[in-house]
C-alpha cells in the first residue's frame, strides 16, 4: 500500500500540540453570534393551524417562509425541539454549493439523462439563494467565490478536467498554488460560481427572524414526540405541551428519526469533525495567498474541506466521518480528539507556513446520511405529509430547492421540479444493525484503501456502486 502526503509529510508532534493546547469545544458559528438573536417561545398549548413544519433547521425554515409567502391568509407554525439551527444547519462548513445532487459525479452515475438539467437547476437555485438574502438584506456574510477542489496525490491529477460543466477551468500545480498556496496542491479544478460562503448560523438566524415578521409562528423547546393520522382527517403533532392539528404538515428533522417510521432506516447519522483557527495576522495570510477566499476541498474518497471566514480564520474540517453502533446521537461523540489530532496534523502539512498558529475551537455534528448521498423526497397520507432528508452533509443549498419541492406538491403543482426522476425515486435504506455498523465499517475501510491505492476501488466498493449503495459524509 502506498502512502498518502499526510503521513509522509506529518508536521512536529510539538506544532500540533501547541496548536490545539488552549482549543475549545464548541461551534464557532453558534458561539460568533451567541446572545444576539432572536429567542422564540416553547408552544404554549393546544394549537389548530393550518400548517405545521416540524424541524428549525434550514429546510424548515425555508418551507415555512415558502408556504407563508405563497399563503399569507393561513396560519403556519414551526415546531423546533432545541434552538433554531442548533444542529447541523447551525454548525457545518458553510459551503452553500449549487450542487443539489452532492456532486456532478454523483448525478451523472445516477440520473445521467438529468444531469445537464439538475446542473442547471442547481444553479439557478443558488441564484435565488443570493436573490432572496440581498433583497432581504439578510446579515449572512454571504460570499459567491466559487470553489476549487485539488488534487493533492498524483493519481487524482487524471480525474481533473472530467467535469462537463463549462464554466469548470483546470489548473495545474502552479496555478493552483497561485490561487491557494500550498505544497501539496498537483492541480484543480475551479468553478467561479458553483459555491457560496456563508456564515450558517447567522443564516439560520436571519431566516427564522424573516419567518416571524411574515407571520410564521416559531416554537422553540417544543419536540415532537410523534405524529397521529387518519385517512381525510387532519394531521395531530403530539408534543409534552399540547397537540398541534394541521390540515398540511412537512417533516424536516434532517438526521434525527423520522416521524413516519418507513423512512426510519433511511438515513444514519456520521459524525463530522472541524476547527476554527484564530484569525490570519497579515502576513499568514499572505503566506498562503487565497484573494479570491473561495471554497477549498480535495479530491480523496477521506477528503477534507476549507474556507476563510469574514474575520480570515480558516475552518478545516472533514477527513473522518464516524457512526456509532444504534444510530445513536450524543454530544459526547463530539469529543473526539483523536479526529481532532489527526484534522489539526494534515492542517500543517498543507499549510507548513502556519505553523505556530492555534485552533480556537473544535467541534462535530451528526450528518443525515442517505445511500444515494443526497436528499430524498417521501410522503403520507395522500400527500398532506411531505418529507425530506438525506443532506450527506450538502444540504446548505440543496435545502432550499427542497422546500420548493415541498410546496409544488403541497399546491398540487406538477413542475420540473417534481417530475425529476432525483425527486420521485427513494434511495435504498440502509440495513438493521447489526448490518449497518458491520456496512459503514467496511466502507470506511475500503475508502482508506483505496486512498491508500492509487484511487482503485476494490471489489466492495465497485459492488455497492453498482447497485447504487453508498456511504459518505
Amino acid at each position: 500500500m502506498q502512502s498518502i502526503i499526510f503521513e509522509t509529510h506529518k508536521p512536529a508532534a510539538g506544532i500540533v500540540d501547541a496548536s490545539l493546547a488552549t482549543t475549545k469545544l464548541g461551534c464557532f458559528w453558534t458561539d460568533d453570534i451567541a446572545g444576539s438573536v432572536a429567542e422564540y417561545p416553547a408552544l404554549p398549548g393546544d394549537a389548530r393551524v393550518d400548517d405545521a413544519v416540524v424541524g428549525g433547521g434550514f429546510a424548515g425554515l425555508w418551507t415555512a417562509i415558502k408556504l407563508k409567502t405563497e399563503h399569507p391568509e393561513r396560519r403556519i407554525v414551526l415546531l423546533e425541539a432545541v434552538r433554531i439551527g442548533w444542529a447541523a444547519s447551525g454548525r457545518n462548513g458553510g459551503f452553500c454549493e449549487a450542487s443539489i445532487t452532492h456532486g456532478e459525479p454523483n448525478a451523472e452515475a445516477r440520473w445521467p439523462e438529468e444531469t445537464g438539467t439538475l446542473r442547471r437547476l442547481g444553479y439557478e437555485n443558488l441564484d435565488a439563494i443570493e436573490r432572496f438574502i440581498a433583497e432581504h438584506g439578510l446579515d449572512v456574510d454571504f460570499e459567491r467565490n466559487g470553489t476549487m477542489s485539488v488534487a493533492n496525490e498524483p493519481y487524482q491529477v487524471e480525474w481533473l478536467g472530467e467535469s462537463e460543466d463549462a464554466e469548470v477551468v483546470t489548473l495545474d500545480a502552479e496555478g493552483a498554488r497561485a490561487r491557494i498556496n500550498s505544497p501539496t496542491f498537483l492541480g484543480a479544478d475551479f468553478s467561479p460560481r458553483e459555491n457560496a460562503n456563508v456564515h450558517p448560523a447567522k443564516l439560520a438566524a436571519e431566516l427564522a427572524r424573516h419567518a416571524a415578521e411574515i407571520g410564521v409562528e416559531i416554537h422553540e423547546h417544543t419536540p415532537v414526540q410523534r405524529l397521529e393520522g387518519a385517512s381525510g382527517a387532519p394531521i395531530r403533532l403530539v408534543t409534552a405541551a399540547g397537540t398541534v392539528t394541521a390540515e398540511r404538515v412537512a417533516l424536516c428533522t434532517n438526521v434525527f428519526p423520522s416521524l413516519l417510521k418507513r423512512y426510519r432506516l433511511h438515513t444514519l447519522p456520521v459524525y463530522d469533525y472541524v476547527l476554527m483557527t484564530e484569525p490570519l495576522s497579515e502576513e499568514q495570510l499572505a503566506s498562503i495567498g487565497w484573494e479570491g477566499r473561495e471554497g477549498l476541498s480535495d479530491l480523496a474518497n477521506q477528503f477534507h474541506y476549507s474556507r476563510l471566514t469574514k474575520d480570515n480564520r480558516i475552518l478545516w474540517g472533514g477527513y473522518d466521518a464516524v457512526y456509532h453502533s444504534g444510530g445513536r446521537i450524543k454530544a459526547e461523540y463530539e469529543d473526539r480528539m483523536e479526529s481532532h489530532r489527526k484534522l489539526a496534523s494534515h492542517f500543517f502539512t498543507t499549510f507548513p507556513q502556519l505553523a505556530g498558529i492555534r485552533f480556537t475551537h473544535r467541534w462535530a455534528g451528526a450528518i443525515d446520511s442517505s445511500t444515494r448521498f443526497c436528499a430524498f423526497f417521501g410522503q403520507a397520507y395522500g400527500g398532506r405529509v411531505q418529507y425530506v432528508s438525506g443532506f450527506t452533509g450538502l444540504g446548505v443549498g440543496a435545502t432550499h430547492f427542497a422546500a420548493d419541492v415541498i410546496a409544488d406538491r403541497f399546491a398540487g403543482r406538477v413542475t420540473e421540479r417534481t417530475e425529476l426522476q432525483m425527486v420521485q425515486q427513494m434511495p435504498l435504506p440502509f440495513p438493521p444493525e447489526p448490518a449497518a455498523s458491520i456496512g459503514v465499517n467496511l466502507f470506511r475501510w475500503s475508502f482508506d484503501r483505496a486512498d491508500h491505492n492509487g484511487g482503485k476501488r476494490n471489489v466492495f466498493l465497485k459492488a455497492m456502486d453498482a447497485i447504487g449503495f453508498g456511504f459518505d459524509s
